[in-house]
């Protein structure tokens, strides 16, 4: 967890007040409360705790978070359209997409790849997310947002085949689609950032569709559970370590045993050479911060372009809870001028 003066990073149930009197650093010594950016306090402190395992009533859960993304889903967008398609899925099934394009556009354009988050078991399931639309608009693309299906009712590889099948479409139709095929990019948050992962290893070990850039916003990516930002993030209010846990459980299933394949938990990869370029984004208060990093560092090590963003004092997917704070709108900024320049300046 990022404590900026390498101080223990304990409970947050008490930052509130230091967070928002001066979103000053804890001050060393055990049991001192980690560093909350002042923009968030008094959001954190309005929060009201998560169950402890939010996969229990798992559409409960996806009621709730229809709730949390209504405000930030408008009927309709004027900066993009959209299109209703569905693509064969990899078992005889039918995996709905939406196709946006944005208004007015001409012409062959970049395209993206945006698998929605939400534990592989919930997220955007009424409408193209936010962050799709928002992709769409700032970078110019061609976005394909995925439906794939969902834990528990379809547990790995379900999930992650949908969507490899819908990249295989995506590069098969690219000229239907008024896209650029050697141009084509995977983004995700979270879940959906763990599968964008999961796809590079897929298409560059399958000899598949070509893909130019992958952009992993707080991914999920090992099972194993064994990193101190997964353990030191206690608090029922945010995602943390515990729910964390449920998630891989709700995923693999809880017998799954210790051999998981490298496409269901990315982080297991010993080789992530022939991969596209990266970028990370992880958050001080996220218990997946420290496997965002590590992965960011392999992938430099073995030679992969990486861009890297942390953002200190932040939890998982804040910008869903402060959507209108200067941080929020900083690091959505961040990372969309990241992938416009990857699809714009460095494809050839």
């Amino acid at each position: 967890m990022t404590v900026r003066d390498g101080s223990h990073a304990g409970d947050l149930r008490a930052t509130g007040e230091a967070g928002s009197a001066t979103g000053a650093r804890a001050s060393a010594g055990v049991g001192v409360h980690p560093y909350v950016h002042p923009e968030l306090a008094g959001v954190l402190a309005a929060l009201p705790e998560r169950p402890e395992n939010p996969y229990t009533d798992i559409e409960a859960t996806r009621a709730a978070f229809r709730a949390l993304m209504a405000p930030r889903m408008p009927a309709h967008d004027p900066r993009v359209g959209i299109r209703q398609r569905s693509v064969p899925g990899p078992d005889g099934n039918s995996i709905d997409v939406q196709v946006l394009r944005p208004a007015g556009a001409v012409g062959l354009l970049p395209g993206v790849l945006y698998l929605h988050g939400g534990g592989f078991a919930y997220g955007e399931l009424d409408g193209p997310s936010p962050m799709a639309r928002d992709v769409c608009a700032a970078v110019g693309a061609v976005v394909v947002n995925v439906h794939y299906r969902l834990a528990p009712e379809h547990r790995y590889p379900a999930g992650v085949e949908d969507c490899y099948a819908v990249l295989e479409w995506m590069a098969a139709t690219a000229g239907e689609l008024g896209l650029d095929a050697g141009r084509i990019a995977v983004t995700g948050a979270s879940a959906g950032g763990g599968l964008s992962a999961a796809l590079c290893l897929m298409a560059r070990d399958r000899r598949g569709p070509r893909i130019a850039f992958q952009s992993l916003l707080v991914p999920c990516l090992d099972d194993r559970g064994g990193t101190a930002s997964l353990r030191r993030v206690t608090d029922r209010r945010i995602i943390n370590g515990d729910g964390i846990r449920h998630t891989w459980d709700t995923y693999l299933g809880p017998g799954r045993g210790t051999e998981v394949p490298v496409y269901a938990a990315p982080a297991r990869a010993t080789d992530l050479s022939g991969l596209p370029p990266a970028y990370l984004l992880t958050c001080g208060l996220d218990p997946l911060r420290d496997e965002g990093l590590d992965y960011a560092r392999r992938l430099m090590e073995a030679q992969v372009a990486v861009e890297v963003r942390d953002v200190p004092g932040a939890w998982h997917f804040f910008e869903a809870y402060a959507p209108h704070s200067a941080l929020a709108r900083r690091t959505t900024t961040h990372w969309l001028d990241a992938l416009r320049a990857a699809l714009t300046e460095g494809c050839g």
